[in-house]
């Protein structure tokens, strides 16, 4: 609890203190005690109304509450009116309480960023902020400090907690020539990590950010709620006035009796357990899924999460490992390592996962010079004086060569020709990742309409991914532009939900009705693109992502039913005289409490899906 909130509860124990005396004692030293369980309780709520009359906001809970109190004390109404506010006051206590917890559950992240590093600048050991680091530059991680900047271990091994980037619960060993991220901590040996990246540009900068970001991004239901509160408090004091005016001036009735109604109407209208819950709902559901691993930009994606649609996958990185290797080799006119090796001279420039395999199967290391890459076809390069090209079979064939197609294998196939000759083709795979077919079912088990895997691969290769994983449509051989138009196709007549992970992915990501990327392998521009990303890479943790979608909207509505149900009937009942001001204050602030307790389950929800 915050000082503020002591303070608080100091304040409202001392005015619990002075409304029980005041029921003791007699006449006017009981009214006197109440008077100043008020003051004790409610002046903050009182200055904060004037205030806001004299910036021009003239309706808001403070108005109301304070209207309503000074109003039941000027028909001697004083416990009532001590009540309301004494009872108002417990109220935002628990507000308080709710939103500090809801804030904590999030800002834990924030533990991830660590307060210095140690770098190696002319030989000496200098302690430097994180953000002062260079690319390049050496840093020394010692057992117990956390990784500052993204990097690659150049001496020293190691056990790394990564649990708190990519959800891994095991210490995952590292050793030289391992790349390690920002924000894991070295369990047990010395580190010396050549900084990959500057502070900005790290893994934990770009999640931290995204956190911060996060709840600017407002729901439909949440914009929805502030609109309401907008025009609804309004019209409900216009309504009190009428009703304390009216039935005196047309029924000739006491005008006591309808302004205690009016009163009544008042403390019962404020609108503060709509205006907290909703908000805190969407706030807590953020917080669990960050807690399984989840990072949800907003509201809106919240929101846009509950009803994917189609879902929408690319292949590699995605479904795959993104881990390639060599399966098998086809060479015409040269042996299977003169193939290698033409390939790899090539393909040395590109930073294609592919490129690395055939680079990683080379019998030793090539020599070229690249001529022209040209993403989603090939490359073209100049190898001991030969025109050497390596690419897909629709760029060898645009390039006039006569290949041997390779048309019976799944995988990718790189083709090979040096000087318009061809010399043969690389058969590349890419595994699976683990429980990924599980996280296909768990889709069609929430009601998913339909799955659709893109690729740029063959379609031999991305038509053998979708049969072991039951995705029902497949498009294969496509550039990025041609994904944008098929995405574009889709989202004609449905809502699609894109799941990526590559910087081509990117527009596609930022097209979609709701984009997610993986987090730990994705690049910057498809963690920057998308609404929602996962943090450990684990397609099945989408489903989890649509379970806490959900759950936190029904809690949502959950609370606007209570809230806006109860207050109509005690409105009502107000109105007619049969509701005094105690029940008017359990429609006001009992309903607020019942509200906020709910949306506080919200926190919880990650518990409930496993994680």
């Amino acid at each position: 609890m915050s000082r503020k909130q002591k303070k608080l509860l100091l304040r409202i124990i001392c005015s619990a203190v002075l409304f029980l005396l005041g029921l003791i004692l007699p006449g006017w030293f009981g009214a006197g005690a109440m008077i100043l369980s008020w003051i004790i309780c409610g002046w903050s709520v009182a200055w904060k109304a004037i205030r806001n009359l004299l910036h021009g906001q003239l309706f808001d809970e403070n108005f109301l509450m304070t209207l309503a109190t000074v109003g039941a004390f000027a028909l001697q109404q004083f416990s009532e009116g001590a009540a309301v506010m004494l009872f108002y006051q417990v109220g935002e206590l628990f507000q308080a309480i709710a939103v500090d917890r809801s804030r904590r559950s999030i800002s834990q992240l924030m533990d991830l960023r660590p307060d210095s590093a140690v770098v190696l600048r002319d030989g000496e050991e200098l302690e430097v902020e994180p953000d002062e680091v260079q690319v390049g530059e050496l840093i020394l991680v010692s057992p117990g400090e956390r990784i500052c900047v993204d990097g690659v271990i150049r001496s020293g091994n190691a056990d790394l907690d990564t649990s708190r980037i990519t959800g891994e619960s095991m210490p995952v060993s590292v050793g030289p020539g391992d790349a390690v991220l920002s924000g894991c901590v070295n369990l047990s040996g010395n580190l010396t990590i050549e900084a990959t990246s500057e502070y900005g540009q790290s893994t934990v900068a770009r999640i931290l950010d995204l956190v911060e970001n996060a709840q600017e991004k407002k729901a439909p239901t949440e914009q929805f709620i502030t609109r309401f509160a907008r025009w609804y408090t309004p019209a409900v004091v216009i309504a009190a006035v009428l009703l304390c005016t009216l039935p005196p001036l047309l029924l000739h009735q006491s005008f006591s009796l309808w302004l205690k109604r009016a009163l009544t109407f008042l403390v019962v209208s404020c609108p503060c357990a709509l205006v907290i819950s909703v908000p805190l709902s969407f706030f807590g559901g953020m917080a669990a899924a960050s807690k399984a691993n989840i990072l949800i930009k907003g509201g809106v994606a919240l929101e846009e999460l509950a009803d994917p649609g189609i879902v929408v996958f690319d292949k590699t990185g995605t479904l795959t490992t993104g881990t390639f290797r060599v399966a098998e080799v086809r060479a015409y006119g040269c042996t299977e390592n003169e193939l290698l090796l033409l390939a790899a001279a090539a393909e040395q420039y590109s930073p294609h996962p592919v490129a690395k395999a055939i680079l990683a199967a080379s019998p030793h290391a090539p020599v070229g010079t690249l001529i022209e890459d040209r993403p989603g076809f090939g490359v073209t390069a100049l190898v001991n004086g030969k025109t050497v090209l390596a690419g897909n079979l629709r760029f060898l064939s645009e390039c006039g060569v006569e290949v041997r197609e390779w048309a019976d294998s799944a995988g990718t196939i790189v083709y090979v020709a040096s000087d318009g000759t061809f010399c043969g083709c690389i058969r590349v795979e890419d595994s699976l990742k683990e429980h990924v077919d599980e996280a296909i079912q768990a889709l069609y088990d929430r009601g998913v309409k339909d799955t659709v895997l893109l690729s740029g691969d063959r379609k031999q290769s991305v038509e053998a991914v979708a049969k072991a994983l039951g995705i029902r449509n497949v498009y294969s051989g496509l550039l990025p532009q041609d994904k944008v138009s098929k995405l574009e196709e889709l989202l004609k007549n449905n809502r699609v939900m894109f799941v990526g992970d590559g910087v081509n992915d990117a527009p596609v990501l930022t097209l979609a009705t709701v984009g997610i990327a993986m987090g730990g392998i994705g690049s910057d521009a498809a963690v920057e693109a998308a609404d929602v990303v996962l943090l450990s890479d684990e397609p099945r943790r989408i489903a989890t992502a649509i379970d806490i979608a959900r759950s936190t909207l029904r809690i949502a509505r959950e609370n606007i039913i209570i809230a806006l149900g109860v207050k109509a009937i005690v409105l009502i009942l107000g109105a007619l005289g049969i509701a005094g001001m105690w029940l008017a204050v359990f429609a006001d602030v009992g309903v607020a409490v019942i509200a906020i307790l709910n949306a506080m389950r919200t926190l919880r929800l990650h518990e409930k899906h496993g994680f």
